[in-house]
């Protein structure tokens, strides 16, 4: 970690997977009139609504970027983190950090089976193998926390911190007002925005 953070072109990058649920609220402190108190309470979905329950994302906070301040890098996919997805959120990762300048990035993230998979570890092989023969790109070097730390994560209270202030209190928000709300609050463009199947759920 202490490479990457003195090296000029090097970036620290934390990565883990979240759903953002429309339905469950979070646990949340606020203040209210003594006679008028806040309550969350967990919403229903009609039967008519064709939407998922949740949908999942996939985020990379960024640290010691030169030049830039801290950033999130997220992405919304069609359904469940597993293995094909992460590699596609590692390659358009991959694109907007070289963009930016970097040449190589330690990520840091958990045991999570879709991380450690035969299909992830061959795709991160064959990526830096192809950015030290070309030039181009960057290469990702994955270092795995121990086994049940989420708290050395620094991505999991950005989580906590973000679904609270999406919360809607009064009505049921859509996909669509979820995401944008996502992307808002961690000032994300909305160009990693990929469409969400009713299979997400």
């Amino acid at each position: 970690m202490a490479l990457a953070v003195t090296h000029p072109t090097w970036g620290l990058g934390f990565g883990d997977e979240v759903w953002w649920s429309r339905l469950a609220q979070p646990a949340l402190h606020t203040w209210a009139p003594d006679a008028q108190p806040l309550r969350l309470v967990e919403k229903g979905r009609p039967k008519t609504d064709p939407e998922p329950k949740a949908l999942a994302c996939y985020g990379l906070l960024m640290r010691h970027v030169p030049h830039q301040p801290e950033q999130m890098l997220l992405q919304f996919v069609a359904r469940r983190p597993v293995s094909t997805e992460t590699t596609a959120f590692l390659a358009w990762c991959s694109e907007r950090l070289a963009a930016q300048g970097l040449t190589a990035v330690l990520l840091i993230w958990d045991n999570a089976s879709w991380h450690i998979s035969h299909e992830v570890r061959t795709w991160l092989h064959q990526h830096n193998r192809r950015v030290k023969q070309t030039g181009q790109g960057v290469r990702i070097v994955a270092c795995r926390l121990p086994s049940k730390s989420p708290w050395l994560n620094p991505i999991e209270p950005k989580w906590v911190h973000g679904k609270r202030a999406i919360v809607e209190p009064d009505r049921l928000l859509s996909a669509q007002e979820v995401m944008e709300r996502v992307y808002a609050y961690y000032g994300c463009g909305a160009e990693s925005h990929l469409a969400i199947s009713e299979k997400a759920a």
